[in-house]
Order: C-alpha cells, then structure tokens, then sequence
C-alpha cells in the first residue's frame, strides 16, 4: 500500500518524523544512553568516600568492588528479558534498577538513612550496577541487529561512548554540584534512569538495510568520539594543574554535551539524503510506503511432528555433536556448551579478571605508592579515556583488518591480552611515573577485551540469541573479579598493611582503616595478575587455531543480499513504528 504525503510544511513535518522513526536517530539515542551506561568505572572516585563514610577496612570495599561487578557483568537475566520483551520494557526495568541501587547507596553516604550492613550495601551496588545490562542489552544489541553488517565498528563506538561515560558524568557533576563525590553518587543515580526513560521508544530492532555510505558514517561519528575523548582528556589535566572556577566548569561540560550530541547532525544529513532521493525517484514527492510484514517461518513437514519421539531423543546429539556451523545461528545451550565457548570464558576470566582488579584498585595503588589526591584522580581519568581508545581500536581497527586481510579478530584478543600484562608488572615494579604509562595501557587493554568479546561471539553463534549470549559470555569476569580482587589483591594487601602497623606498634583495632605505603603493597598481587593474563593470552591462542579457516572466509555474506535502496529504508522506520 503506497500513501501520498503532500509537500510544504507537510513535507517538513514528515521528515521530521522519518528521522524520529529512524535506523539512525535510534542509534543516536543508543550512543547517549551507552554515555550514561558506564557509572561503574567510577566507583574508584567514590569508593574512598564509601570507605571513610562508612568506616569499611580494604577488604570490605574489594568485596563492594566484587558485588560491583557481579552486577555489572551478569547480565543473562536482561538478556533472558530481552528474549520475551519489548527493547522499551527492558530499558524501564534498568532504569528503575540503576536508580534504586545508587540512589539508596547515596542515602547511605550522606547519613540520611541508618548505617546500612555491609550485605545491604553490596545488594545496593550489585542492582546499580546490573542496570548496566539492560541498557546494553537495550541499546547495543538492537544496534548490532540493525548494522550486523558493521557490528565491529557499531560495537566500539557503543562501548566506546561507555568507556569515556565516566570522564562525562565526571565534567557534569562538576558544573553542577561543584567538587563533591557524595553528589557524584546522586549524579550517577538520576542521569542514567533519566536517558532510559527519555529514548524508551526510540530504540527498537528494524530491517536490516544496506547502505553504500554506512561505513562513511561510522568513520564521521569516530572522528567526533576521539575529538571528545581528546576534549575530555585535556580538560581532566587541565583540572588537575589549575584550579578551575565554577563558571569554567559549567563551559567543560557543555562542550562535552556539544560534541556528544554531534553525530546527530551527521545522521540527519544522511537522512536527509536519503529523503531527497526518495522524492527524485517518486517524482517530486516523498511516498511512505508500507511494506508487507517479514515473512513468518516455514512450519516443519509433517513427518517431523510424526517422528517428534525421535527428535527428542535426537536432543543431546544436537547440542553436542550436531552442531551449526560457525557464523549460523546456535541455540543457547549449542553456543554454552561448545568448546569455542568454553575457550573465550577461560581468557576472559583471566584477561578482564585482572583488569577489573586494578582498575577497583587504581586509586589504592596510587596513594599507596605516594601520589597526591588529585594526581590519583588524574589517573583515573586517563583510564577511563583510553579505555574508551581501547574499545575504539579493538572495534574499527579489528574490522579494518578483518575485512581487508582477514586477520581473525581473535588473534586481535591475544595481542590485547599480551598488552595487559605489561601494565600490570609495570604496577608490581613501579618507578617514577610509571602509574601514568600503567593507567594507559590498562584502560587500553581493559576497554578493547569487551568490544572483541561481544563482537566475537556474534559472530561464531549468530544474531538469533545475542541478547542472551553476550550476557553469558561476560560471565568470567565478575568470577575473575571475586578470585583474584576478593580472595588474592585484597588480603595480600591487607596483610602488608598489618605489617607497616606492626612495625609502629600499633593494632587492628588502634586504627579506623588499614592504609599501606610502599612498593610491596600491591607487588605480590600484580605479578600473579601478570602471569594469569599470560595464561588466558595463551588460551585464546587455541581459538585463533580453531577460528583461523572461518575468518578467511566472507562471514558477512549472508547479510549482504539485503536491499539497500532509500524506499527501504523508509519503509523500514514506519512500518516499524506501526508496530509500537
């Protein structure tokens, strides 16, 4: 069915509405809520003020830390939403998470309420932080659905807009509550809940539409994002070497907003080119063309229901032996139980293990190693920007190289692994400056293992079950987290610090917290950080071996006879619209 829209002010009204109902607007709004998506990446600014608050020793705030990841990288039940749910109710259900858990967490630090148990508190912090999920799940695996065609580079941007969503929220909360960490922790609380519910009906799945430009675009958005991340690294030392007035911290932060908000003007030039071409090819005026619905699956013949007995008996043999090939669509227990699976758990419960574990600690090793406040602060601005280059590189970087010499992007995780270790030993041996190179490389390797990870086991398991996946594969990390911050970095530290408290004479209860100063404070613990990295690197050296055949072929075909025509498009964004 075709409907004539006429032109004038009509016209302007209905590419309006074209753009509101866009691949490209919903991408826009998935950018601004992956911005808001990154609150914990700043629990070392507010963990001291947790720590002094609340009176918690360094193994109470490392357990904080576990429960912090745990929320933030078990994320099956969001994807297990996802699998049954509209895009808009799981973003209502994160947002109302993500409030609850930081704005009851605020409550606490401000003395509002009674002094909450430690088991509270980390209920508090693991719901904040599990609310990530559902945005990502939201946001980036909608995306990824409607660009599968560009995942790599889609991947990175998202996560990359993630990595510097710390530096962000760090120059908003600065003009507006000036240098308060306590009101960072209500920042943290509304922000992210408030862009949820904003764009709630904006992000949803469309046909997938090729266009010849799409990679220009995603290159335009990737020359906005480093110019950000370049702002914001500048400004954060800026901060640092000068004092700032409240007026000049009001400016940070709406050259910040400027810049993030610009690549929506490069997609409403790419819409509008795509309008204006729709009206040359309809003779002058813009046709809203209401395409038939996607074809429904063909049911399976009869025999099969007839033979049911069998198949169920054929059950095991599927999930084990006969499985898809890689690239094709798996079930959730195929992928789960698969061997390549099973490789990519090891290495990511070694490499973002231990990133994890110094990123909680940064701001311990920093004043442990003699650094002043704001110079710790400096490092873990710096972290937080080149994780956002991490997840920049490992995504268009990967791709660049996938596609034009068919480097297997597992390969590219090995690297990024092998990278990681050298920062950690340059943690367990520090000289002069060396926390400022660690920091880097940290927030380098930490922010590209993710995109990889993601990108990687869309690509071996297929899009049907993403949501799902995903989530499951980022499992390793929280268990990481636990083994190696919880049960290693934290005690071994501790007992350094009962060490120097011996040394004065005093005793555990002399002191509100346990602080240790010197070298071998965090020593013991990153040299066994640096050989687990080692391990998951070699690890991942087998799924190189194992994926080497398939990413010398074309993974991306299959996607590659959709239609890429303008009409497409536009019927594309409303008959999608009519569905909500």
């Amino acid at each position: 069915m075709v409907e004539t829209q006429g032109g004038g002010g009509d016209g302007g009204v209905q590419f309006v509405l074209h753009v509101l109902r866009g691949r490209w607007f919903s991408l826009f709004a998935s950018f601004l809520i992956m911005s808001g998506a990154g609150a914990t990446y700043l629990f070392g600014v507010y963990s001291q003020e947790i720590k002094n608050t609340l009176g918690y020793d360094q193994t109470t705030l490392v357990l904080l830390g576990f429960f912090k990841d745990l929320g933030a990288n078990v994320g099956v039940l969001s994807g297990l939403i996802a699998e049954v749910s509209p895009t808009w109710f799981v973003l209502l259900v994160g947002a109302a998470m993500n409030f609850t858990g930081y704005f009851m967490i605020w409550l606490s630090v401000i003395g509002k309420i009674s002094k909450p148990k430690v088991w509270q508190m980390c209920i508090y912090i693991c719901l904040g932080a599990n609310s990530q999920n559902f945005a990502n799940t939201g946001a980036l695996v909608t995306s990824v659905r409607n660009f599968p065609e560009s995942r790599g580079n889609m991947i990175g941007l998202l996560k990359g807009f993630t990595g510097l969503s710390g530096a962000i929220m760090t120059q908003l909360y600065l003009a507006v509550y000036g240098n308060d960490a306590q009101s960072l922790i209500l920042l943290i609380a509304w922000m992210p809940a408030a862009l949820s519910l904003i764009f709630v009906y904006t992000i949803r799945q469309m046909k997938v539409v090729r266009q010849p430009n799409q990679q220009t675009v995603f290159f335009h958005c990737l020359l906005i994002s480093i110019v950000l991340a370049l702002f914001l690294m500048v400004t954060t030392l800026l901060e640092k070497a000068i004092s700032f007035s409240h007026a000049a911290y009001v400016v940070a932060a709406t050259v910040s907003c400027a810049l993030l908000f610009s690549p929506l003007l490069v997609f409403i030039r790419e819409e509008l080119a795509i309008w204006r071409q729709m009206k040359q090819n309809n003779g002058g005026v813009a046709n809203t063309i209401v395409e038939n619905p996607p074809p429904t699956e063909i049911p399976q013949p009869q025999k099969d229901q007839v033979n049911s007995k069998t198949s169920t008996s054929s059950c095991f043999s599927k999930i084990f032996f006969e499985k898809p090939a890689r690239g094709e669509d798996y079930t959730i227990l195929q992928a789960l139980l698969s061997t390549d699976m099973l490789i990519l758990f090891v290495a990511t419960l070694c490499g973002l293990g231990s990133s994890l574990t110094a990123v909680d600690n940064m701001g311990q090793i920093g004043g442990s190693l003699g650094y002043p406040k704001t110079t710790v602060k400096s490092f873990l601005s710096l972290l937080s920007i080149w994780n956002f280059f991490g997840r920049i590189f490992s995504g268009f970087v990967s791709e660049s190289l996938l596609v034009r010499y068919k480097f297997p992007r597992t390969l590219m995780m090995t690297l990024v692994l092998l990278l990681s270790c050298i920062g950690l030993l340059l943690i367990a041996f520090p000289f002069p400056g060396s926390l400022y190179v660690a920091s880097i490389i940290i927030g380098f390797s930490f922010g590209a293992q993710l995109p990889l990870l993601f990108t990687i086991i869309s690509e071996l398991f297929g899009l049907k079950y993403y949501s799902t996946l995903f989530n499951c594969g980022q499992l390793a990390s929280p268990l990481g987290s636990y083994i190696l911050n919880v049960k290693v970095t934290g005690p071994l530290y501790d007992r350094e610090a009962l060490k120097d408290l011996e040394k004065k004479g005093l005793t555990r209860a002399s002191v509100k917290e346990l602080t240790c100063i010197g070298n071998q404070c965090y020593q013991l613990p990153f040299i066994i950080l640096a050989c687990v990295t080692f391990f998951g690197a070699m690890a991942s050296l087998i799924l190189v071996a194992r994926t080497r055949q398939f990413y010398k072929g074309d993974i991306y075909k299959k996607f590659k006879e959709q239609p890429n025509t303008p009409d497409t498009e536009m019927a594309s964004s409303n008959t999608t619209n009519k569905t909500i």
